[in-house]
């Protein structure tokens, strides 16, 4: 992989990890059209770990205090919240923990699926432009619903930000407050993915096929777009702003179709 390789897509996955446009999608769709080839997960890792460190950039604040309350021991809101980011984790733990592998096999990650997926994100992401917003708090129940759209999105194509923002605006919650419950869901769940694979080896130069320097510039990219995206995302949901990537999930689903079709 070359820097200007990584650079690309660095700056693909910055930007759709936070944007409900599919983040797993738009990687398969560049290293498709680009014609890139990667052995392993090491470029994934360094990205995704990149795309974390942007989240916590951002609501370094938030997760400080969070931080904290685990040490009061006492029940207060802050101690609340982490469990209900805590019982929100279950549902993507079953699944990764038991049924990962079969859903890659049965699905796969071909154009065919990131396009049909995309349409479904597209689909979502209208219906909760048109929800009404009640400004409700978040309660177990909610977290553990918005917990499955979380572990069904790991379909590529199907946005996580998209499948649990759009689950909480159908709830009728508050709307900054969804968007960051959803980019603060998702922190452990990635960590302990990327663990599990940093555990697997393929990391090293030798083992990835992909030099130090092309995965340096892959998450430097990935870190910076990744904090433009969230600190964007956060706006357009308060906004209620989404039919822009209504329209542009189903041209490019329509497109990943077309492309998988008549090639």
């Amino acid at each position: 992989m070359s820097g200007i390789e990584a650079l690309l897509l660095g700056l693909l996955q910055g930007l759709t990890e936070f944007l409900p446009v599919s983040s797993s999608g738009h990687l398969v769709m560049g290293k498709a059209l680009f014609g890139i080839e990667t052995q392993g997960v090491a470029f994934e890792i360094a990205v995704h770990a990149a795309t974390v460190l942007s989240v916590i950039t951002v609501f370094r604040k938030d997760i400080g205090r969070l931080f904290k309350a685990c040490f009061t021991f006492k029940y207060n809101e802050d101690t609340r919240y982490i469990l209900l980011l805590l019982f929100s984790m279950l549902p993507v733990l079953v699944v990764g923990l038991f049924f990962k592998n079969q859903v890659e096999a049965l699905f796969g990650d071909g154009l065919a699926l990131v396009g049909s997926m995309l349409l479904v994100t597209a689909v979502l992401l209208a219906l909760a432009q048109r929800a009404p917003s009640k400004g409700l708090p978040l309660k177990y129940r909610d977290a553990f619903i918005i917990g499955l759209s979380q572990a069904i999105a790991v379909l590529p194509g199907l946005s996580r930000s998209g499948a649990t923002i759009s689950t909480g605006l159908l709830l009728g919650k508050e709307r900054t407050a969804v968007v960051r419950f959803s980019f603060l869901m998702v922190l452990i769940p990635i960590l302990g993915q990327a663990f599990l694979d940093l555990m697997k080896g393929g990391f090293s130069p030798q083992a990835s096929g992909i030099p130090l320097w092309s995965l340096l510039i892959g998450f430097a990219a990935a870190y910076l777009s990744g904090l433009a995206a969230c600190s964007w995302m956060i706006a357009l949901v308060r906004k209620a702003k989404l039919w822009g990537f209504v329209l542009y999930c189903a041209l490019a689903g329509g497109f990943c179709l077309l492309f998988h079709f008549v090639k």
